[in-house]
């Protein structure tokens, strides 16, 4: 849409900041200028009604593999964006364990040159940390780039941040959230030695999570939460997986106010150790898919405030990857297009309201990277919304599927309420099933000092 454009869209049932209004919005250019019942449409451009649907801010991914650059036999910026924006997903922040990695500006800069060339939905790249970056992540624009990355206990290339002194001035010197994954090596290569003992190199898929632990898990989170503390360093701990470190975690205290965070993917929320049985290493994730009554405390730390963001954690692999045996199947899963309907469908279950999947999938992102002017239903704010039929059932079809790998952990799933359209700063960007084929992303900005 140019920027005089009007866009009416009335009779909305919108979800945003803990309310469910019905109500007019009005859409010019870029931007939502108004909000509210009555709304002339007749100089608008364009009027949608949408009698009967939900209206929620687009949803912000914070952890996202897009493959690219050099890995783009698995996926790609295009095809993932739009695999996104079918998802309801408008804007996501990629990780830097790309070959070459994102860990110098020059890497950085290259991966943005290629979203902005193709990219669907809107982007932003984290940069990461290594034993010996520290200068390249003090030269960084804090306007520009979300957040720094770290592996702890996670070998990732020359990603494995493991010399304690680096570690240390790495989260005593950036004023950058510092996102985490966080298993324990040592712990884990214990287990696996144990488990080769046992099986030999047949070791099933079933004792991934007794690999990669609670125990794995619980230590090396632990640790970077009283890192931390002690430096007063921004931490975001990612995809955690366990009941036990729900402990690790405040909810006492409004999320803007939070120096220490948590976030839970929609994989861990979906599945238990139960299902390695059918599923095999298509469920196969670092850190592990871990058990049923993880998954129900997990329910519970998202509704309980202890765990503050959803996410996807989308890293796909070709199916001949994920198809091999349990030692040599990378671990990771595509999941942008599918995540929504899947939180959608554990609302009709009754696991959490439409509200607190606002919070957690739009707001709480924005508040927590200080997203410019994105994550709400707001005058002035970017017009990033997807339209929601909340009672619409389907069952995923490979043939649906826009990831490049074309394979989903939830092919054959039934999932009630669906993504309708997706507007992308103004413009329809998804809708009927389709991508628009005419890119309306930007990069995100944040609104720091």
């Amino acid at each position: 849409m140019n920027t005089t454009s009007k866009l009416v869209i009335k009779n909305a049932r919108i979800v945003n900041e803990q309310q469910i209004v019905e109500t007019d919005l009005l859409i010019q250019g870029k931007y939502i200028t108004k909000i509210g019942k009555g709304i002339s449409s007749t100089s608008a451009d364009q009027v949608y009604d949408a009698e009967g649907k939900y209206i929620i801010p687009g949803l912000i991914d914070d952890q996202v593999h897009f493959r690219e650059p050099g890995l783009t036999h698995k996926a790609c910026i295009e095809t993932e964006s739009k695999a996104a924006l079918a998802g309801g997903i408008t804007s996501f922040i990629e990780m830097p364990n790309t070959q070459p990695q994102t860990t110098t500006q020059s890497e950085w800069d290259q991966k943005n040159k290629r979203a902005e060339e193709t990219s669907f939905a809107n982007y932003a790249f984290m940069f990461g940390g290594t034993n010996d970056n520290l200068d390249e992540i003090l030269a960084l624009d804090n306007k520009r780039v979300p957040a720094l990355k770290l592996f702890l206990g996670s070998s990732t290339g020359n990603m494995l941040v493991d010399n304690p002194e680096v570690l240390k001035s790495i989260f005593s010197s950036t004023s950058l959230v510092i996102a985490v994954h966080c298993e324990d090596e040592q712990t884990i290569r214990e287990n696996t030695k144990t488990a080769q003992e046992k099986y030999g190199d047949q070791i099933p898929i079933s004792e991934h999570p007794f690999i990669r632990s609670e125990e794995a898990c619980y230590l090396s989170s632990s640790q970077a939460v009283a890192l931390a503390k002690e430096t007063g360093a921004r931490l975001h701990v990612f995809h955690v997986s366990t009941a036990k470190e729900l402990a690790l975690f405040r909810n006492d205290i409004p999320l803007k106010d939070k120096k220490i965070t948590a976030e839970v993917c929609t994989h861990h929320l979906w599945f238990s150790s139960e299902d390695y049985t059918e599923k095999g290493t298509h469920i196969k994730w670092n850190p592990a898919v871990k058990t049923k009554e993880d998954r129900a405390a997990l329910w519970e730390g998202l509704n309980s405030d202890l765990l503050d963001v959803l996410a996807t954690d989308h890293a796909p692999h070709t199916l001949e990857e994920k198809n091999q045996t349990y030692l040599k199947a990378p671990s990771g899963g595509p999941l942008v297009q599918h995540a929504l309907p899947a939180l959608l469908t554990s609302y009709h279950k009754g696991k959490l309201s439409l509200e607190k999947l606002v919070e957690k999938a739009c707001h709480n992102p924005a508040i927590l990277f200080d997203v410019k002017q994105r994550g709400y239903i707001r005058e002035g704010y970017f017009a990033d919304l997807v339209v929601l039929d909340i009672e619409k059932e389907f069952i995923v079809n490979k043939d649906e599927l826009l990831y490049q790998c074309g394979w989903s952990p939830f092919e054959g799933t039934l999932f009630k309420g669906a993504v309708e359209r997706t507007m992308l700063n103004g413009h329809w960007a998804y809708a009927n099933g389709k991508v628009n084929p005419i890119s309306a992303a930007e990069a995100l900005t944040f609104d720091r000092e």
